[in-house]
């Protein structure tokens, strides 16, 4: 108890304390982050939308920049058929300056991103949704109780090599959801660099 204690007041001094994080079946909030383009942009700007593939993401990590191809295909296969691709750069660019708002539009631009990149600058909707690694898959399904939480986890089985992957683990979330099921599984473990926190 005492060593659960002290870990809470580094945490709360230092300024940072880490919600739980959303959980399968948990209805998801929404955000109104600056995109790229100069717009903010919020769940609610997609009315149409039967759910959301938002991707934790940034410039820096290998991982995600292994992963960019994969995020632009999700986007441009799912997105006409309702769940559109939202990224959100969850880093303190104060730690890595490659993942700084001017170098995420640079980014954009180069490969010709079909999604909205959006800047998490407080680093409160990372923590709201329990993101830890970049990229962090955390797919949304629109039903009664409103966005509810379906999928979390990594894009596929291979992070180096697309055409080698096994498992799909997000294109088959959204077709099991399509068919009325539940995705399976439901979660994975996201392989990827940690997010970047701002230190007080």
């Amino acid at each position: 108890m005492k060593k659960l204690m002290l870990l809470f007041l580094f945490f709360s001094f230092s300024g940072i304390v880490f919600a739980q994080g959303y959980e399968i079946g948990d209805k998801a909030a929404d955000f109104n982050l600056l995109n790229v383009d100069g717009t903010y942009v919020s769940m609610a700007d997609y009315p149409d939308a039967k759910g959301f593939i938002v991707i934790f993401t940034c410039n820096h990590c290998p991982y995600s920049v292994a992963y960019e191809g994969r995020k632009i295909a999700l986007a441009k296969q799912f997105a006409p058929q309702g769940y559109p691709v939202i990224a959100i750069n969850p880093n303190d660019s104060t730690i890595v300056p490659l993942d700084s708002y001017s170098n995420m539009i640079k980014r954009a631009d180069e490969k010709s991103f079909p999604y909205p990149y959006l800047l998490d600058a407080d680093q409160s909707v990372f923590q709201r949704y329990g993101a830890t690694r970049t990229p962090h898959v955390f797919l949304l399904n629109k039903e009664a109780g409103g966005l509810i939480v379906r999928y979390i986890g990594a894009i596929d089985n291979n992070y180096e090599n697309a055409d080698e992957a096994t498992e799909h683990y997000v294109e088959d979330a959204i077709r099991a959801l399509k068919d009325g099921d539940l995705p399976n599984p439901d979660f994975t473990k996201a392989i990827g660099c940690t997010i970047k926190i701002k230190k007080s």
